[in-house]
C-alpha cells in the first residue's frame, strides 16, 4: 500500500506485556498450577507466562496435562516448551464458542485459564454457562508505553489492534481529540473500546470482504478516492 497509494506509515507499539512475579502471582491467585489437569491458552503470552511461572514456582507440569488453545498458531507455539506430538493438544479454528464446544467434550478435567489482568470475560462467561470447572489465573498485565515523543497531531489515520492501544493513547495524550482523523480498529473488543472512548471508527476489520486490517484500509482508500 505504501507504494501503491504513496502512503507514509509509521509503526509504533503503544503498550507492552509484563509478566507478574511469582510473589505477585501468589498474592493475586490463591491456586496451585499442579492442581489442574488441563490448561486453556488464548494467546502466546499465556503460554510464555504459564511456563515462566511454573519454573519460578517449581511447579511440576505432568506429561498427562491437556492443552486447549484458541488458535492453531497458539497450539503450535507450545513446541517451544513441550514435545508437541507426545501431548494431548486441542485447538479451535475460529470462534470462542468452538473452543468451548471442544472443552465441553472433556468436562471431567480441572482447567486453568491463564489471562491478562485486564482480560475479556467472554470465554470465562461461556465456561460458567456450561458449568466447566476452571480456575482463572492472572499471570501478566498490559502496561502503557511512553509515547509522548510522538507528534500525534500529524497523522491522518490511526489504526488499533487492541483495546490496550486505545487506553495507551488516552494515557499518553489525555487531551487528544479525534477531529477529522480516521480511526481503524481490528476486532470487536477493540471496536467497543474505541466507541466507549468516544471515537468514531471509519475502518473496522475483520469483515467478510476485509479479513485483514490491510484489506480494510485499502478498501477505505479506494472508496475515498472514488468520492473525490
Amino acid at each position: 500500500m505504501i507504494r501503491k497509494y504513496n502512503l507514509a506509515i509509521d509503526f509504533h507499539k503503544f503498550f507492552r506485556i509484563e509478566g507478574l512475579s511469582s510473589i505477585d502471582f501468589r498474592k493475586e491467585n490463591k491456586i496451585r498450577l499442579s492442581d489442574h489437569t488441563a490448561v486453556i491458552f488464548t494467546s502466546k503470552h499465556g503460554v510464555d507466562n504459564f511456563y515462566r511461572l511454573a519454573a519460578d514456582l517449581r511447579a511440576d507440569i505432568p506429561e498427562t496435562m491437556k492443552y486447549f488453545c484458541s488458535s492453531e498458531s497458539t497450539a503450535y507455539y507450545l513446541q517451544k516448551y513441550i514435545q508437541y506430538r507426545k501431548r494431548k493438544i486441542f485447538f479451535s479454528s475460529s470462534e470462542t464458542n468452538d473452543l468451548v464446544d471442544i472443552i465441553r467434550k472433556h468436562k471431567v478435567e480441572k482447567y486453568l485459564l491463564p489471562c491478562n489482568e485486564d482480560h475479556n470475560n467472554e470465554l470465562s462467561d461461556l465456561l460458567d454457562n456450561h458449568k466447566i470447572s476452571y480456575s482463572k489465573a492472572v499471570m501478566y498485565r498490559t502496561v502503557s508505553e511512553d509515547m509522548t515523543f510522538l507528534d500525534i497531531k500529524k497523522y491522518d489515520m490511526i489504526v488499533f489492534f487492541s483495546p490496550s492501544g486505545i487506553k495507551s493513547l488516552q494515557h499518553n495524550f489525555p487531551d487528544f481529540e479525534q477531529g477529522e482523523k480516521v480511526i481503524g480498529v481490528f476486532g470487536n473488543t477493540t471496536a467497543l473500546a474505541a466507541r466507549e472512548a468516544g471515537f468514531k471508527t471509519l475502518i473496522e476489520a475483520p469483515t467478510p470482504t476485509a479479513p485483514s486490517m490491510a484489506k480494510a484500509v485499502e478498501q477505505f482508500l479506494i472508496q475515498n478516492l472514488k468520492n473525490k
